[in-house]
């Protein structure tokens, strides 16, 4: 099968199977190396959660070996665009290709490669254009691919590299900022209260106080489009996700407002979602990629949750807590931070999907301190927060820049000069 299109002069047809390989050296469970374990459940489209992979002391079934520079690619359907480039040696989940490029294929190259969406798109097909749930190899290898020269192969895999150099930068910015916002945090209010309150604070609830109350369901009636997030649509504090709805055209758990000066946070049990809107607006709409039907998966982009309210209709699945100028930063905190997770969890209810009922939050009391405290407060982390949803834009920029190149690039429509 021949993927149909003008190339440039010095550019090639090639079969995928002559670019590149899959690796399948079994690791047995009784094997004895202390190895890193990735599963389906620690990629993120090009990146890893090094905070959660495992070892292989816990793997239980025989799986996939791989070495530093391996290229490893999730083979189910929703997990096509889980590709990573490893920097370690480990074993992976047999859900996983472990890929490498063959002589003159460059192998950061063929990691661009493998995670553009003309690529992912054909991924999602077999033998006789079926949608499959697995890729399947054997069909995908015989189809032919434009490649460039080794040389410019290097040159495109260097301009997109830089790109995401970057934006790996302005992540871990974003991870020190939150980090000092939240050691202020703790020392503003944790370390003061360990011995009992200090002389003049007292404790309210959470649910219920001049520092924050819990917002009741219900939307305004809207004209035009909305986008809805579901509890799946947020990692973290990150947006990963929406399906744009209208007000007559809604899911029935689209049915809880956005106000400024407020902070969500998923019920269910175990589950860290968390949401935060400010008294900044900024215009951080989707950019649906064309082969999209809907603005529901990570691949348009991410960002931050502060935001225009009037852009987003949340889930049933979020609990919201009205704020303040002068307590959101403090509650937002409270809400990153793992001491609420440890709460939250323990007041769940519900023996199918357990969650926190409001009850429960109303029954949650944090520290009320005067408000020269909180003022004081505001000042110190309010600008953390704004670097970071700045930085959390400029990241949604190069992420659009990178995946607008990268199938020009990859097609020749656009030159890199060697």
């Amino acid at each position: 099968m021949k993927h149909t299109m003008n190339i440039p002069k010095d550019w090639k047809l090639v079969k995928l199977g002559e670019m590149a390989e899959i690796i399948k050296k079994n690791y047995l469970p009784n094997n004895k190396e202390n190895l890193k374990y990735i599963g389906l459940e620690h990629i993120e489209e090009g990146k890893l959660r090094l905070n959660s992979i495992g070892v292989s002391s816990e793997v239980k079934s025989t799986k996939y070996l791989f070495k530093a520079g391996d290229i490893l690619f999730g083979k189910l359907r929703p997990d096509f665009r889980k590709v990573v480039k490893v920097n370690f040696d480990g074993v992976c989940s047999t859900d996983i290709w472990v890929i490498v490029a063959k002589q003159g294929v460059d192998q950061s190259y063929l990691f661009y490669f493998l995670a553009n969406w003309d690529f992912i798109n054909l991924a999602n097909y077999g033998e006789g254009g079926t949608r499959m749930p697995r890729a399947d190899w054997n069909f995908l290898k015989q189809i032919e691919f434009p490649l460039p020269p080794l040389s410019e192969q290097k040159a495109i895999a260097g301009v997109l590299s830089s790109i995401d150099d970057k934006i790996e930068l302005l992540h871990r910015q974003n991870k020190t900022l939150e980090e000092m916002a939240m050691t202020l945090f703790r020392q503003w209010f944790i370390e003061p209260t360990k011995d009992g309150l200090p002389e003049g604070w007292k404790e309210v609830s959470l649910g219920d106080s001049e520092l924050s109350q819990i917002i009741p369901s219900g939307i305004k009636k809207f004209e035009g489009f909305k986008t809805y997030l579901a509890t799946g649509d947020v990692k973290g504090t990150l947006i990963k996700g929406g399906v744009e709805i209208t007000y007559n055209n809604r899911p029935s758990r689209a049915n809880m407002q956005p106000e400024k000066y407020s902070v969500w946070f998923a019920k269910k049990e175990g589950v860290r979602k968390l949401l935060m809107f400010d008294d900044r607006a900024v215009s951080t709409h989707f950019d649906a990629k064309e082969h999209s039907q809907s603005l529901q998966s990570s691949e348009n982009g991410t960002r931050h949750s502060y935001s225009n309210t009037d852009k987003y209709i949340l889930s049933t699945g979020f609990t919201g807590l009205k704020t303040n100028e002068l307590s959101h930063y403090y509650i937002w905190c409270f809400i990153l931070s793992k001491d609420f997770q440890d709460i939250k969890d323990s007041l769940v209810s519900g023996s199918v999907q357990p969650d926190i009922p409001n009850e429960a939050v109303l029954q949650i009391f944090i520290p009320r301190p005067p408000n020269e405290v909180l003022l004081s407060f505001n000042e110190k982390v309010k600008p953390l927060f704004t670097k970071i949803q700045f930085n959390t834009y400029q990241i949604q920029t190069l992420e659009k820049l990178r995946d607008t190149l990268l199938p020009k690039l990859m097609s020749g429509e656009i030159r890199v000069k060697i």
